[in-house]
């Protein structure tokens, strides 16, 4: 199968140009770097994606045993990287593609020159010592509801996800976003995210990396931003003066000048 096509990749920029990657969260597909990607084409070869089974993407191409954790986006990431014989790449990531990239890396550090990763969660259920965004009855109870009533489910979470109550159109942009998913592969996606564990991953990361968290996220907190740069070597963490979870939607600007700023050190 062609990687470019299963995985709906396109390229714009500068086309010899440094190399920069921007990987979706769950539930979404590129389109969710409308605001952000634009910014960096004068200056870079600029690659977007969809996950499969989101967006664009080859739907024929999921396989739940393949996708049953992260490792098999991550294989994904290194596939569509060598196809793209780009040279080490920005790898911007939001939400769950963090972790993604965090296994990608490990995996091949020679494809990666820098990590940008907004919003991560190495685990997303509350252990001891450990913060996360869920107690182990509350992922059990959303992880139910899921499988109850997907689109519910989906209107439901998707504006608290979003964080911004003042501007209501941005949540609706995310439960659509969610709906036009597939709802098999969403619930199988779903607990290859949420049920996740990569804190012991961190570690073995060699890629600097810039970590960006929101002053106030439900899915990540800023504990949660400050346990994965005090155990990911070579980080940088900023902490924008934004809500939510999803900057690239609801602060652009401040985010492509936390990336710029980094990028410039």
């Amino acid at each position: 199968m062609d990687v470019l096509a299963r995985n709906n990749v396109r390229e714009s920029g500068l086309q010899d140009g440094p190399a920069m990657v921007f990987a979706h969260g769950f539930g979404c597909d590129q389109g969710m770097w409308r605001l952000v990607a634009p910014a960096f084409e004068a200056s870079h070869h600029v690659v977007l994606f969809d996950h499969v089974g989101a967006g664009g993407s080859d739907v024929s191409a999921y396989d739940p045993a393949r996708y049953a954790r992260l490792d098999g986006y991550a294989a994904d990431v290194v596939e569509i990287l060598d196809e793209l014989a780009l040279g080490p790449v920005t790898f911007v990531a939001h939400s769950v593609s963090t972790m993604i990239a965090v296994l990608a890396a490990i995996d091949r550090p020679d494809l990666f020159d820098r990590l940008v990763l907004v919003g991560p969660s190495p685990r997303y259920v509350e252990d001891d010592g450990y913060r996360g965004a869920f107690t182990p009855a509350e992922i059990d109870e959303l992880l139910e509801t899921l499988d109850d009533n997907y689109l519910g489910w989906s209107a439901q979470i998707a504006p608290a996800i979003m964080g911004v109550p003042d501007r209501p159109e941005l949540g609706d942009e995310l439960t659509s976003s969610f709906c036009r998913m597939d709802p098999a592969i969403a619930r199988h996606f779903a607990r290859a995210t949420f049920l996740s564990d990569n804190r012991g991953d961190l570690p073995h990361v060699r890629t600097p990396a810039l970590v960006v968290q929101c002053r106030d996220d439900v899915i990540a907190p800023i504990e949660v931003g400050t346990y994965v740069h005090e155990h990911l070597p070579h980080s940088t963490l900023v902490i924008l003066d934004a809500t939510g979870h999803c900057p690239n939607l609801s602060a652009p600007t401040e985010l492509v000048d936390a990336i710029t700023g980094y990028l410039s050190t």
